[in-house]
């Protein structure tokens, strides 16, 4: 019986001590499979490289309207704020006066013609006289004299008819070019031109359109290096295109051209004064307009990858990228300019590498993961 009892728990030990191995063996570690991420190629393709800067519009021409007669203000002839063709009467200042001053000058001009006549054949009829020793020397002399004095005469009336035209004319202020006239600045009847040419409104034209903005020295000497290196000359300047945009705007939808830029940088500023001229008809631009400027400057290959697969830390710019064993390495890169959702890497890649550009939460440098080829997608 004791025999028995002894077999049986030494079964049962045996029994547990299986099903213990056994437990053992189904719990042995098994690693995880390599993370999935994927990754591409940097983008090969002709960048053109852009210098941006910021800027302000500016009008083309701006010019005060003012009253240069004195007399009471007849008429406005223009609704605040309207476009105007050049030549177009703006305002009419007492034109009776000068009109009569006109013709009072005029006539004095007819009078003078006509004295200097009669002079002139007085002189003819007394030189004849002499030549025939009928008159003395001295009545010549006299002639001679008469007749002087009514060409000076007639010359001073003729100045002074010019002068009542130019004082008539004034009497209506045109408009000096195409533009918007502003608000006027005096009322109908009231008297203007005393001691001073009186402000009478301001008319601005707005297309074309200026922008104004400054490239710093770094950026010159930069330019200046593309230029020699394509054979460019200072005359090639004015054919560079100018983009700008709006803070309302995407992008820079506005295209001009380079219109100036100065032959000397501001000291104080370190600055270059540039400026570009562009094209306005629907007045989309108006002077003041604070504006995102792009200037390209030059072209060249470059590899791009999106944006998002950058990273930064206290060392700088990165990307991750898998190597030939599937490691994850981390890369330092310099990066360039934006373009699109793409960004331009100076230095660091080669056209080979695979970038991570998605899953970068799950890669972790020196782990291995398991890459899946994509192709970035370039919208041009």
């Amino acid at each position: 019986m004791k025999n028995s009892i002894a077999f049986s728990r030494r079964s049962l030990l045996a029994l547990t001590a299986g099903v213990l191995l056994t437990g053992c063996e189904q719990n042995t570690f098994v690693p995880p499979p390599p993370r999935v991420v994927e990754v591409a190629h940097p983008v090969q393709k002709t960048f053109t490289r852009y210098l941006e800067t910021t800027g302000n519009l500016a009008p083309i021409n701006t010019v005060d309207l003012v009253a240069r007669v004195q007399g009471f203000l007849q008429s406005i002839n223009y609704k605040d704020g309207a476009f105007v063709k050049q030549g177009a009467s703006l305002f009419t200042i007492e034109p009776q006066t000068y009109e009569l001053q006109l013709e009072q000058a005029r006539a004095a001009e007819a009078g003078g013609q006509a004295t200097l006549k009669q002079a002139q054949l007085d002189f003819q009829r007394q030189a004849t006289l002499v030549q025939k020793d009928d008159v003395a020397q001295s009545t010549l002399d006299v002639s001679t004299a008469t007749r002087d004095n009514a060409q000076a005469s007639r010359r001073q009336a003729e100045l002074n008819a010019k002068i009542a035209e130019i004082n008539y004319g004034y009497t209506n202020v045109a408009a000096p070019f195409d533009g918007i006239v502003s608000n006027h600045l005096v009322s109908v009847g009231e008297l203007v031109g005393v001691g001073s040419p009186t402000q009478l409104a301001t008319i601005v034209a707005l297309d074309p359109i200026y922008v104004n903005f400054n490239v710093n020295e770094q950026d010159v000497l930069r330019i200046r290096d593309v230029m020699r290196r394509r054979g460019m000359t200072a005359d090639d300047l004015n054919q560079v295109p100018v983009e700008v945009g709006l803070q309302t705007d995407i992008g820079y939808p506005h295209k001009g051209k380079l219109d100036y830029v100065s032959p000397s940088l501001n000291q104080s500023t370190g600055t270059l004064a540039a400026r570009g001229v562009f094209s306005n008809p629907d007045h989309a631009l108006l002077p003041g307009f604070y504006v995102r400027v792009r200037v390209p400057f030059d072209k060249q290959d470059a590899l791009l990858v999106p944006d998002v697969a950058l990273g930064s830390d206290q060392a700088g710019r990165y990307v991750l990228v898998v190597n030939n064993d599937n490691l994850v390495e981390q890369r330092k890169v310099a990066a360039g300019p934006r373009e699109g959702d793409l960004r331009v890497i100076e230095s660091g890649l080669s056209p080979d590498d695979r970038v991570i550009t998605a899953g970068l939460l799950r890669a972790i440098p020196g782990q291995k993961v398991d890459p899946q080829l994509r192709k970035i997608d370039v919208s041009e």
